[in-house]
């Protein structure tokens, strides 16, 4: 048994899952050029799996290209790779498609094109929601906290020896899953991986303020904007908030300053669920949603949408209506789901 698995076992009641990773070694060996992604708009746990795994790719399989999809934001600028990954509107084909912390159903237009005509795909991902159709290789763990620590055990059975990148990409995923450890699916496990990322050297704390807490000047206008304009339904346990790209423009913000907004909805008092509509392109919407815990909001974004899903707190969905209909149709569900 190898040195990790003797440090990060679960208790013996419940034992380890199975990990495909001779499968896709042997898939990623066997092909000449693939696509990392994760869903449009992609967070903190999607951009640190993608770009760990296309690092470790890089040793085990040298003479694979490999393309990690999506625009990382400023918050995630510091993690190695990140400077070479590929807008969606350039995603070409490939030989393979493998889509982390996320399913098919969420992709971007151009990526959704490569996947369909990929030779083979996977699905690395700890949704619950995910459907696990459509896959030559899906691997789901949706007791897992976050697909970063799924992508850790890939790199531990291929023994891919972990340096401070991997490290600072891991702990990028964990973190933001878990909230910096405060969510309830932080357990015994999310720690012992921590620490092992810990003791190779990083600034955990300034990660966490990069990931977590920074954000840009016109981000906050943004942000301030958004929830000024916020309303209350369901006799004020629900909060709604809507970002368009006129307001954006207006305080100089783009799509990548949207990411935190949803959560600080959902951290004003009395409110049991936080929804935030965003404007994307071509009369189409996405829904983030957040849960103090009564509400399901993966089952509600599956209501909203068929491509909805995530977590029970956390959760989203493509949508496609322009943003009056959608906000709409979220008030809706919102109100037949709490009364």
């Amino acid at each position: 048994m190898r040195p990790w698995r003797r440090r990060i076992m679960p208790p013996a009641s419940r034992p380890l899952p199975l990990i495909p990773s001779d499968a896709f070694l042997a898939a990623f060996r066997q092909s000449s050029s693939v696509l990392l992604t994760g869903p449009e708009g992609p967070d903190g746990d999607s951009i640190g799996a993608c770009l760990a795994l296309q690092r470790a790719l890089r040793i085990v399989a040298p003479g694979l290209r490999v393309d990690v999809a999506g625009s990382p934001g400023s918050r995630y600028e510091f993690l190695v790779g990140s400077e070479a990954m590929l807008p969606d509107a350039r995603v070409g084909a490939y030989d393979g498609v493998v889509v982390l912390d996320g399913d098919r159903t969420r992709l971007p237009p151009r990526v959704a094109e490569a996947f369909a005509s990929a030779r083979w795909t996977g699905l690395i991902d700890h949704h619950r929601s995910s459907d696990l159709s459509g896959y030559t290789l899906p691997w789901l763990e949706p007791t897992t906290e976050s697909t970063c620590v799924m992508v850790r055990k890939l790199l531990a059975a291929w023994e891919v020896p972990l340096d401070r990148a991997f490290a600072e990409h891991l702990y990028t995923g964990i973190i933001f899953d878990t909230g910096a450890f405060r969510y309830s699916n932080t357990n015994a496990q999310t720690h012992l991986v921590a620490a092992e990322l810990l003791s190779l050297g990083i600034e955990h704390h300034r990660i966490c303020e990069r990931v977590l807490m920074d954000r840009r000047l016109a981000g906050l206008r943004l942000q301030s904007r958004v929830c000024d304009a916020a309303r209350l339904v369901a006799g004020g346990r629900v909060l709604i908030g809507v970002y368009t790209h006129a307001v954006a423009a207006d305080v100089g913000a783009d799509d990548g300053d949207v990411e935190g907004i949803v959560d600080a909805l959902q951290h004003v008092e009395g409110i049991e669920v936080a929804a935030l509509v965003i404007e994307k392109n071509a009369g189409r919407t996405k829904l983030s949603l957040r849960s103090r815990g009564e509400v399901d909001v993966s089952a509600l974004a599956k209501r909203i949408s068929p491509a909805g899903g995530g977590h029970a707190k956390a959760a989203g969905a493509s949508i496609a209506l322009p943003v009056a209909e959608a906000v709409a149709l979220v008030e809706r569900e919102l109100l037949a789901t709490i009364g």
